[in-house]
């Protein structure tokens, strides 16, 4: 069994994504699947998760493989329930990804990219100290819009790994997504050719025009 590199996605599905933006998180999950499909270092070691947030998170893609990746259906409603899936995505990692031994080689550090609008629920930071209690690879937080909250998300990604998307507009989204895929493809070429993994916004692709660094 090779070594895999885990991916989770955790997207916000609060009420203020009702609409446009959903549906092009919808489209821009596809369009980042069906890219990863086309590279065998990806299609070798990638394993995708998705974690939906709003008035509370769930797993709604355990880690999968490409090959099997089916994105199930998306609904914005609710709040913004971050906390919660910080713990959660914690807690999946502690289940499955596999820990290196003695014996086994485990899996490459997850990579974490985090896209939300808006401010966390109240009594966020005990989901980011369990959060913190996990090693992690890259982790990339992505504030949509006006009401993204980028010092919330510096506070999970540290303050150098944190994007704007100015709207969420059809052409924003869709250009996170693909610049999202690029940065997996760099980490599953490292993992593949036995380099370091990727552990900083600064080793991934640049990102294009419609992504501000917030960091620099």
């Amino acid at each position: 069994m090779s070594r895999r590199l885990p991916v989770y996605l955790l997207l916000d599905t609060s009420g203020s994504m009702h609409g446009e933006p959903i549906e092009q998180v919808k489209n821009g999950v596809q369009t980042l699947v069906a890219a990863l499909r086309q590279d065998p270092h990806a299609l070798e070691t990638a394993y995708l998760s998705i974690i939906t947030f709003d008035s509370q998170a769930k797993q709604v893609v355990p880690l999968t493989d490409l090959a099997s990746f089916q994105l199930p259906g998306l609904k914005a409603s609710g709040s913004t329930a971050l906390g919660d899936a910080l713990s959660l995505v914690a807690d999946c990692r502690q289940r499955e990804v596999v820990k290196t031994t003695t014996e086994v080689r485990g899996d490459w550090k997850p990579m974490v990219f985090l896209m939300s609008d808006g401010v966390p629920d109240s009594g966020w930071e005990s989901g980011l100290n369990r959060f913190r209690q996990e090693k992690w690879g890259v982790i990339v937080g992505c504030a949509v819009g006006q009401h993204g909250d980028t010092q919330v998300l510096s506070q999970v990604a540290g303050p150098e790994s944190v994007v704007m998307l100015e709207t969420a507009d059809p052409g924003s989204i869709s250009a996170f997504f693909k610049w999202v895929s690029a940065s997996i493809s760099v980490g599953s070429q490292k993992v593949d050719s036995g380099q370091k993994e990727v552990s900083g916004l600064s080793e991934l692709p640049p990102p294009p025009p419609e992504i501000q660094v917030v960091g620099v």
